[in-house]
């Protein structure tokens, strides 16, 4: 019984010094939160599914990447919607200005696509914030 005990108390001071997935996350965890601080948002959300795949155990790391992946994504759809907007405006106001019928027709299946492409990232945006507002 002694032998066993002993043994059973040998294997809790190994396992007790060997390295969480957390803490061997750590170095990962920090230049993604390096990355989304510097505005690097498809790096950053390339580095978390790295982290997710490397370290599928470190949960506490894992829970904080998730908070950033939201965040990076809710940055890129915002930037996405400005530079369709932009795009959008322009395309309005070069069909108010052409007076050629084909230009034109072209003109409003870009505006459609602008259109379609811009309401679906308002919506992108309307879910992460849902998401974000259910923690």
């Amino acid at each position: 019984m002694k032998k066993y005990f002993w043994l059973f108390a040998l294997t809790a001071i190994i396992c007790s010094c060997a390295e969480t997935q957390d803490e061997k996350a750590t170095p990962l965890m920090s230049d993604i939160e390096s990355l989304y601080g510097s505005g690097q948002y498809k790096q950053t959300l390339d580095s978390i599914m790295s982290l997710r795949k490397n370290y599928p155990e470190a949960i506490e790391t894992r829970k904080r990447a998730l908070k950033i992946w939201q965040n990076a994504s809710l940055k890129m759809a915002q930037q996405d919607i400005a530079r369709t907007d932009s795009a959008l405006q322009a395309t309005l106001k070069a069909i108010s200005s052409t007076g050629n019928i084909g230009k034109r027709n072209m003109l409003g299946v870009k505006r459609d696509s602008l259109k379609a492409r811009y309401e679906a990232m308002c919506g992108v945006v309307r879910m992460i914030h849902y998401r974000q507002s259910m923690k």
